[in-house]
């Protein structure tokens, strides 16, 4: 059952960031990086079981990231990309300040979300830090990859080879780092091996996955059927 609802969650991940290009080009990319951010910082406190091995939610709506930052490459340029970076990382020094601020108050005796509130967003710090430093660490990288790859591979037939080299190798950046920084003495070694392999498991697949939808997005800019705003 949960890998079913696995691959339902990566189709619709899948469809709502190719509807926010669509419907609002590149301002729907920037839009969907700290829901990505967010939304992966929450569900990865959650522990599933995927194909008889431990693994941490969160990983489709975080690699989806990746998606926009290569779609941002290749349509838009480096520059962009990194922008959209930025936006993420800000997305989630916010969120772990606001909700720790939240926790602060005082709860009312008739309050029943307090201790859920608690139990979640109490991990955040940790949680958060250890996102932040993977975060910045192989989204740049992947950034600055795919712009390399882009360079020494030009060509819209060679998309799948930039979005993979450039994808592939952050992910697994991505993966050990914040397995370390987050798990490490929290959970067995042999746990936290499992999170870094599955982790990186599926974020590969993921990856894999989402290059149709890198040439899709290619080619809807270059048909102008993307609705980009360029102002006065």
């Amino acid at each position: 059952m949960n890998e079913l609802l696995w691959l339902g969650m990566l189709g619709t991940n899948f469809l709502a960031i190719l509807l926010a290009y669509r419907l609002f080009g590149k301002l729907g990319l920037y839009i969907w990086i700290p829901i990505a951010a967010i939304v992966a910082n929450i569900q990865v406190v959650k522990y599933v079981e995927l194909v008889g091995m431990t693994a941490t939610l969160g990983n489709i709506v975080y690699a989806s990231s990746f998606l926009v930052t290569d779609i941002l490459s290749e349509n838009y340029g480096r520059r962009e990309a990194n922008r959209a970076v930025a936006v993420g990382f800000a997305s989630l020094i916010a969120m772990v300040v606001l909700m720790n601020l939240a926790l602060l108050f005082e709860p009312h005796p008739t309050d029943e979300a307090h201790p859920h509130l608690s139990a979640i967003f109490s991990l955040m710090p940790r949680i958060t830090l250890a996102s932040l430093v993977a975060y910045v660490v192989s989204q740049y990288h992947d950034v600055w990859a795919y712009s390399f790859w882009r360079r020494k591979l030009p060509g819209a037939q060679r998309i799948w080879i930039r979005n993979n080299l450039s994808t592939l190798v952050s992910q697994l950046i991505d993966s050990i780092v914040f397995a370390l920084a987050a798990f490490y003495g929290v959970v067995p070694w042999r746990v936290l091996l499992e999170i870094i392999v599955t982790t990186y498991v599926l974020k590969a697949i993921v990856a894999a996955a989402d290059t149709p939808l890198v040439y899709l997005a290619s080619r809807w800019q270059r048909k102008g059927l993307v609705s980009d705003e360029t102002g006065p």
